[in-house]
């Protein structure tokens, strides 16, 4: 994962928190991500932030981030 500090990270998690509850769907959840450069990405460990300009991972995202 991208080195960024807890803060940061923090701040990613409450951002995409907060569009989630904003969202109607998951779909229009992930358009919403797309507008801040962000994405989501499913493996096997859970959902990760990922950065859509470098493609690189920036934090993982606590259980399942639903509304």
């Amino acid at each position: 994962m991208e080195n960024l500090t807890r803060e940061a990270k923090a701040k990613i998690r409450d951002l995409v928190q907060r569009e989630r509850e904003l969202a109607i769907s998951e779909r229009e959840w992930k358009h919403r991500l797309r507008g801040y450069g962000y994405a989501i990405q499913e493996t096997d460990e859970g959902r990760i932030v990922t950065s859509l300009l470098r493609g690189a991972r920036l934090c993982s995202l606590p259980g399942q981030v639903v509304h």
